[in-house]
């Protein structure tokens, strides 16, 4: 051991995403150290998740300055990528409802031969294997979810799945390549009080044991990095908008950068729902 941090430090200056119908968000700026919990806040289509995809160098930032593990963006993406992974994500690592939780984790173990392994690790599948399981049940403990607990164990289906235990289940498979920074969306949408300190107590544990969490979330706890996101304005007057014009159109910025950079972090986009 070197003594050198697990988690991925953060920093960003005048950070910013902009599309052809404006910046999905712009002027962040963000400084957490590795194993921090980093929260970014703010309204549904201020940004947040395109911040969580820029970070995590699945896209393309078009303004300020970077890193990430000391990696510049949008210089090191590819790097960054193979640090990071990312959880919780619509349309990008999302759970299959169809899918039991074995399978799920199968399916990861199999990506993580593919893509995650060594050549000395394809040439020796029977101990590839043990250490698959042993990252899986890591994996499962670390994310709090027991598999003994759910209604039919390993074979439940998603679908079946409440929606904190769904939660605890994406970030499981995030965690199965030992990222050093864990990226979950959505990480309070549609939960109780109690669940959502769940949740929240799950990210602190995975920070305070040095891997860097950046969650989006609507609302921040006290202890995190809280990292701010607003609604774009595009270039019309304020006075002349209105709040739900504003959320209107920063929604569509951030989907329009989303198509723009798709192409970037396809492979790895492929790697994280292991389905094309």
């Amino acid at each position: 051991m070197d003594g050198t941090p697990h988690g991925a430090a953060i920093t960003a200056k005048g950070f910013g995403v902009r599309g052809p119908r404006g910046w999905a968000f712009h002027d962040v700026g963000i400084d957490a150290g590795p194993g921090s919990l980093v929260a970014v806040e703010g309204p549904s289509g201020s940004g947040r998740t395109c911040l969580l995809l820029t970070l995590t160098g699945r896209m393309r930032p078009s303004a300020g300055q970077a890193t990430v593990a000391g990696l510049p963006l949008p210089g090191k993406m590819a790097a960054v990528r193979r640090i990071s992974a990312l959880a919780h994500v619509p349309g990008v690592a999302e759970l299959d409802a169809s899918l039991t939780v074995e399978e799920h984790l199968h399916e990861r173990a199999l990506l993580q031969r593919r893509f995650g392994g060594s050549l000395r690790g394809l040439l020796r599948p029977r101990e590839r294997a043990t250490e698959a399981q042993a990252a899986a049940d890591a994996a499962l403990e670390s994310a709090g979810l027991g598999l003994a607990a759910l209604p039919k164990g390993g074979r439940t289906p998603v679908r079946d799945l409440g929606r904190l235990e769904a939660l605890r289940l994406s970030v499981a498979l995030a965690l199965t390549g030992g990222p050093r920074l864990i990226a979950v969306d959505d990480t309070d949408l549609k939960l109780s009080d109690a669940e959502r300190e769940s949740a929240w107590a799950l990210l602190r544990s995975l920070a305070a044991a040095g891997t860097t969490v950046l969650a989006v979330c609507s609302q921040a706890p006290e202890d995190a990095v809280v990292v701010r996101t607003a609604p774009a304005t595009g270039n019309a007057p304020k006075a002349e908008r209105t709040e739900e014009a504003e959320a209107e159109e920063a929604e569509k910025a951030e989907k329009a950068a989303t198509e723009d950079t798709a192409e970037e972090g396809a492979a790895d986009a492929l790697a994280e729902t292991g389905r094309a």
